[in-house]
């Protein structure tokens, strides 16, 4: 995994995003890594090669419109599979309703 380390980077320097909270005369330490995205699927028993779900980038603190987080389930979905049929859906429902039913 590659590894960037700068000690004493002078602030100023800094995109606008990573400026915000330090002063223009400040000096900041960055360390840079590379992001593991092949995480572990425990069915298939090895690490994919392209990651299970990359949500969409926001600035944190951003709201989140509708519509994207419609895209990034979808995304998800398509990515990850169902992880249930629809018959067992019902069954699994039906369970909960009659429990409910019984008390």
């Amino acid at each position: 995994m590659n590894k960037i380390v700068r000690a004493h980077y002078p602030a100023s320097k800094l995109p606008d995003d990573l400026r915000s909270g330090f002063d223009s005369d400040a000096t900041v330490r960055i360390v840079i890594e590379q992001q593991d995205i092949s995480p572990y699927v425990p069915e298939r028993g090895v690490a994919e090669k392209t990651p299970l779900f990359l949500p969409t980038y926001r600035e944190p603190g951003a709201p989140i419109e509708l519509a994207d987080l419609l895209k990034d389930i979808r995304a998800y979905k398509e990515k990850r599979g169902s992880t249930t049929d629809t018959e067992e859906a019902v069954r699994r429902i039906r369970e909960l309703r009659d429990e409910w039913d019984d008390e």
